[in-house]
């Protein structure tokens, strides 16, 4: 296992050019710039075109004259924002070591991209400035894990993605039962209310104040109102047994829905009709979602050829995601029922240990990805609320400062150790520098022993990219 540092000092200057690190395909550092540039914004455009129109059109109507000048004024924006982040890090690059006369370990990346991200974000929209450092800090926190993973800091724990999103859901849950959602609005929490139930929202004012027998007694009255016409006989046998069928389903889920709630719980109908019409609820949208995800990344093959549909649906793995959506919310509404049965009363408290016992479904359908997010989720929304009730201050700028930080750190990780980058950042990276980050010479770097040339040759296998300079 290769030591970092193990050859040169932290400080210690790097013997090599621009044109031999930075630009090996252009002589003149501003030429070199000047081509990263104008890509930067030909790339741009494309990805926040794509986006924005995808938006637009995603409203519904037909777009007026305000809505197109947004549209167009938005694209124009995040195109400037995404551009001289790109334009940003190679003139630091080169401008650093002119004003030093060297490069080190921090300034071969790490400052170049932390000065560019900090002109870059003061240009894109302050709404849109959250959601960019929720998502780069989520990659950054993957990836300063991989980077003491692999000098051997650090050992992996055996589902620590389950343990970090089933804590974080219940710190984002307790706030959700607790009403204090109410003092810091996010969408975050109308994903919850969506997975959970409104009813386990403080306050929701949703609760039955029927007895389950009254509520089965009308129930079972309408049904039989309504079935009068289909007394007789009717030829069509078929018809009939659907009928009846039909009928036996509705007794059925009138009887569920009467089987007994406590006093405490705030749902209309039985504890059980409760559990298992969420759970019902999110596996159907789960593996809805998964079969349109399928139809889409797989249109190609499908069209070509139509048998391979077969192959495509029947895997198991189709089932993961409806089986972590329904069992977290079956396992999140049973743990508070019978939670409440057993202390005789509701508490934003319960959604803890009933967060922390639904989190196990997250073992169907794991991702780093989303654990990280739920995570710095919550960060967020604490410290939201830790500024509203007083108890932490507001540190301007922090936000800025964490993306910027988080850049850096990916811009870091690209240049030295691509491996413990995630690979579709590493693409994007690709795509929007025009194969400049694969082409940026490695060979001089490789005296801090992290072995950064082999690693860029894994990193070009793996994500199937190659190192040669678009335009």
């Amino acid at each position: 296992m290769p030591q970092v540092l193990s050859k040169l000092p932290l400080s210690a200057p790097l013997a090599t050019t621009c044109f031999e690190y930075v630009h090996p395909w252009k002589q003149s550092c501003s030429t070199a710039i000047a081509g990263c540039f104008l890509y930067c914004v030909f790339d741009s455009l494309r990805i926040y075109g794509t986006v924005y129109l995808c938006t637009l059109l995603m409203k519904g109507r037909i777009p007026n004259r305000s809505d197109l000048q947004k549209t167009l004024y938005g694209i124009l924006q995040s195109t400037a924002f995404l551009s001289f982040t790109g334009f940003g890090y190679s003139f630091f690059l080169c401008t650093l070591r002119s004003i030093l006369g060297h490069f080190n370990l921090l300034t071969v990346s790490f400052f170049p991209a932390f000065l560019a991200s900090v002109f870059a974000i003061l240009i894109e929209r302050p709404s849109r400035r959250t959601l960019l450092c929720l998502y780069v800090s989520n990659v950054a926190t993957e990836t300063v894990w991989n980077m003491a993973l692999s000098q051997g800091l650090v050992k992996n724990i055996p589902y620590g993605d389950v343990a970090i999103f089933g804590g974080s859901m219940a710190v984002l849950l307790a706030y959700y039962k607790g009403g204090q959602h109410k003092e810091v609005p996010d969408a975050m929490f109308k994903i919850l209310r969506f997975v959970v139930g409104p009813h386990e929202e403080k306050d929701s004012g949703i609760r039955s104040e029927c007895e389950p027998n009254i509520i089965y007694r009308q129930q079972v009255a309408a049904a039989g109102t309504s079935g009068s016409h289909y007394s007789g006989a009717h030829k069509n046998f078929i018809w009939n047994l659907l009928t009846q069928m039909l009928r036996m389903y509705k007794k059925i889920i009138h009887q569920v829905k009467c089987l007994g709630r406590h006093s405490s719980c705030p749902h209309p109908f039985s504890c059980i009709y409760y559990v298992l019409g969420g759970a019902g609820k999110m596996f159907s949208v789960g593996l809805g979602i998964q079969v349109i995800l399928k139809l889409v990344l797989n249109i190609r093959k499908l069209l070509a050829s139509p048998a391979a549909g077969k192959q495509i649906f029947v895997r198991k793995d189709i089932l993961n995601l409806g089986l972590f959506l329904g069992l977290y919310s079956g396992v999140f509404r049973g743990s508070l029922c019978i939670l409440r049965r057993i202390f005789g009363k509701d508490n934003a408290s319960f959604a803890f240990p009933a967060s922390f016992l639904a989190g196990l479904a997250f073992k169907k359908y794991p991702d780093t990805t989303v654990a990280l997010y739920v995570m710095w989720k919550a960060a967020q929304i604490t410290y939201n609320i830790g500024i509203v009730k007083g108890y932490l201050p507001k540190v301007p700028g922090f936000t800025e400062f964490l993306y910027c930080l988080s850049t850096g750190i990916l811009f870091h990780a690209a240049i030295l150790e691509p491996t413990n980058l995630r690979p579709s950042y590493w693409k994007f990276l690709h795509s929007i520098s025009g194969g400049r980050i694969a082409c940026m010479a490695r060979g001089p770097l490789d005296v801090w022993g992290l072995n950064t040339s082999e690693s860029l040759t894994k990193v070009l296998k793996a994500t199937k990219t190659i190192p040669v300079v678009y335009f």
